[in-house]
């Protein structure tokens, strides 16, 4: 019978092992490094920037974290046994540029050479979000990723709701949400952020008591106000998403303007009776608001929900996508609709998907942004570069 020993003797005679001094120089020119040590191992020190994948999981989860084959890797341990395994498995695995370090990380740390406490989730944390740490795609890594995001939502109504209910139970660190109407008890029907008790409380207060209900880790910063020329660029500046609930086309287009000049992306949903619709707007990779909608249509064309009205599960929908879209921008997760337009129709139960195209007349770009002016726009919505 194989003894573990001899086992250990013959996978290192067909991996490549280097000593702790070579690994630092690989790791220092081009190498990533990949810790395949237990989560509780990993909790009290590693190699800066290294990548954490126990052992146990590195089958599964390895292709999503590293999926080029000619990554240049430096595997480590404890002491270079589950590296020595891990690298013959990541070998036959097809990653042809893999080596195992000797001595692992006791010994380096050993050495005097640099490490660090790398950020963890508390036991609370790995509890309350386990279902994304299972998901090879967000992990741990991910989810440190979300606490450190931050969000902005234009508006708490209709698909403010949703988005910024689900962010937070996702765990995005910061949310900001501005609005500066108060809950009517008309809005009860679709904007389930709100409750009875809160008629006529401000709408950003009621969200903000229930995000902090929902998640108290989220910290809610509340704008009770309207965006105009003056403060768009503030109060965007310092966001990495914004999610648009705008029910009109002058803010539309003033988001848009601000989050072109300022490289934002914006998710971006509508909805109209029984449909909806949802893109995202990145100013850096593809179309935006006046690529999609160069001049507003006519208000006979274009009549509010409170004129039309709207199925109230409907925004629900909208706002769930636009939070599942938000998440996928943040970790650069799977295939955003960058480009893409998806359109919902209740009644039928139908997605339609269309491609959306830069207009060669737009002249509202990532790339002329500096020219790009801020100005209060009226229903013609008229762009202005400097």
């Amino acid at each position: 019978m194989t003894s573990y020993g001899d086992l250990l003797a013959a996978t290192k005679q067909q991996i490549v092992e280097v000593d702790t001094a070579t690994a630092a120089q690989l790791i220092n020119d081009d190498h990533i490094t990949l810790d395949v040590r237990e989560p509780e191992e990993f909790d009290q020190g590693a190699l800066s920037a290294a990548i954490h994948i126990p052992r146990g999981h590195l089958e599964s989860q390895i292709e999503q974290r590293l999926p080029e084959r000619d990554t240049k890797i430096v595997v480590y341990c404890a002491a270079g046994a589950r590296s020595a395994f891990a690298t013959k498995t990541l070998i036959e695995l097809g990653y042809s540029q893999v080596v195992s370090m000797d001595g692992g990380f006791t010994k380096w740390k050993s050495e005097g050479r640099a490490w660090e406490m790398p950020e963890t989730l508390t036991p609370h944390q790995r509890n309350r979000y386990q279902r994304h740490l299972l998901l090879p795609e967000i992990g741990e890594r991910g989810q440190q990723e979300l606490f450190e995001a931050k969000v902005l939502l234009l508006g708490a109504g209709g698909l403010g709701s949703p988005a910024a209910m689900y962010l937070a139970a996702a765990g995005v660190g910061t949310l900001g949400i501005i609005d500066m109407d108060v809950v009517d008890e008309s809005n009860l029907q679709r904007q389930v952020i709100h409750d009875t008790g809160r008629v006529g409380q401000s709408k950003v207060e009621s969200a903000r008591q229930t995000i902090g209900a929902l998640n108290p880790d989220v910290d809610v910063k509340t704008y009770d106000t309207r965006l105009n020329a003056d403060n768009v660029l503030d109060l965007l500046s310092d966001w990495d998403v914004v999610v648009d609930g705008a029910d009109n086309f002058p803010t539309r287009y003033l988001l848009n303007d601000a989050s072109v000049k300022l490289g934002i992306p914006v998710v971006h949903g509508s909805i109209f009776r029984f449909e909806g619709q949802v893109t995202v707007f990145d100013p850096t990779k593809g179309p935006t608001y006046r690529d999609y909608v160069p001049v507003p249509p006519p208000p006979e064309l274009a009549p509010s929900c409170a004129e039309a009205g709207v199925l109230g599960v409907l925004p629900g929908i909208i706002g769930s996508l636009q939070a599942l879209e938000t998440i996928k921008v943040l970790l650069n997760l799977g295939d955003p609709l960058i480009g893409r337009l998806l359109a919902f129709d209740a009644l039928e139960m139908t997605f339609r998907e269309y491609k959306l195209n830069p207009d060669a007349e737009n002249q509202i770009t990532y790339d002329n942004r500096d020219r790009i002016k801020i100005i209060e726009y009226d229903q013609h919505c008229s762009p202005t570069l400097a």
